[in-house]
């Protein structure tokens, strides 16, 4: 658990990933492209010291997965986010499966969310009772641009995606991850636009809608957009970063989404491996907005702030009791294996 000016902060990463583009992987050029420009994402924000050469990024195993993630990357517990990318990838790119394998090692440390695309129509949505059936998911992870044939996306407000909405309503679950704004070659950029969450969210008020990367470039429609709806969320992964490489465009942005989603409704997300976190939960804990951003914003980004952001409005959302789960943490095997019961209290009870 982190520690912060001797204050403990809870960790939960909003936004992870245990991804296969090891050539042997790809069957279609895409896939090339799409991991080295996730490759460039990850150079031009990773400090020089901390990067990874192309070939540790294009598959990394679940012992250095661990290490970065509790070894030594402060974070207390990690919500998967699969992005299958089938055209691209003979067994997809990072699986609601394969994540599950490490999720079921470690069940107290992780969480594993689901995906649909409806452009999969029945098969899609029986898939998606599997999904719920078999690992009880509580989130999906959406990806509007992704390739299906001669299809190069697909909108969340159409009613094919209604359908699946519906279908998530149904079967409990809650948290619609929708990947909106950051394009990745040789994905269409306006396929990922944040405009189509606006009538979902308004049409399914018993859902949450995390927009991850928190509509960037777009920033301005997100906002006005979470701004309306009460049930729209923003995730920083993406966001983060600029933490640590342009703190007064972090400062920025924060000021934004403070203003008009207020403390409640951000997310912390590191989008590993695209970045480790050790340096990114660093980077986020020390970062501060300026006396005139203070000034013109209205707010702030305290300690308390902070807290929720990095694990308590996940927490909320995913009905985590934070408190209950150190006294799990404790003595888990993840603790065990990195030495970590004594950051969840000598006197708490585990299972």
């Amino acid at each position: 658990m982190y520690q912060h000016e001797g204050e403990d902060v809870f960790v939960i990463d909003g936004h992870v990933h245990w991804w296969d583009a090891s050539k042997e992987n790809i069957k279609h050029e895409g896939g090339e492209q799409f991991i080295r420009c996730f490759y460039d994402y990850h150079t031009g924000f990773t400090p020089d010291e901390r990067e990874w050469s192309l070939e540790e990024y294009r598959k990394y195993d679940a012992d250095r997965m661990l290490q970065d993630m509790f070894g030594s990357g402060h974070t207390d517990m990690g919500i998967f986010q699969p992005t299958y990318l089938n055209e691209f990838y003979k067994e997809g790119f990072n699986t609601i499966d394969r994540c599950a394998e490490l999720g079921d090692e470690h069940p107290s440390r992780f969480v594993v969310n689901g995906r649909f695309d409806p452009r999969e129509g029945e098969a899609g949505l029986r898939e998606l009772e599997r999904q719920k059936e078999e690992y009880d998911v509580k989130g999906v992870k959406l990806y509007t641009a992704e390739w299906r044939g001669d299809s190069k996306g697909w909108r969340l407000d159409s009613d094919e995606a209604f359908e699946y909405l519906e279908k998530c309503a149904d079967l409990g679950i809650r948290n619609i991850h929708a990947h909106k704004g950051p394009t990745i070659r040789p994905l269409n950029r306006d396929a990922f636009d944040v405009a189509d969450v606006d009538a979902a969210a308004t049409s399914f008020p018993e859902l949450n809608f995390i927009v991850e990367h928190v509509g960037l470039p777009r920033l301005d429609d997100f906002c006005w957009i979470a701004a309306q709806e009460p049930n729209v969320y923003g995730g920083l992964a993406v966001a983060a970063p600029f933490a640590e490489t342009r703190p007064r465009k972090f400062g920025e942005i924060m000021g934004e989404l403070l203003y008009w989603l207020g403390e409640d409704r951000i997310l912390y997300g590191s989008d590993y491996a695209l970045w480790e976190p050790e340096w990114l939960v660093e980077a986020m804990m020390e970062a501060e907005l300026t006396p005139e951003q203070r000034e013109e914003y209205g707010v702030e980004l305290d300690l308390e702030t902070k807290r929720k952001i990095m694990g308590e409005n996940a927490a909320r959302l995913y009905d985590i009791d934070i408190e209950r789960q150190k006294e799990i943490l404790q003595d888990d095997g993840i603790s065990e294996r990195f030495d970590l019961a004594d950051q969840y209290g000598e006197e708490a009870t585990a299972d």
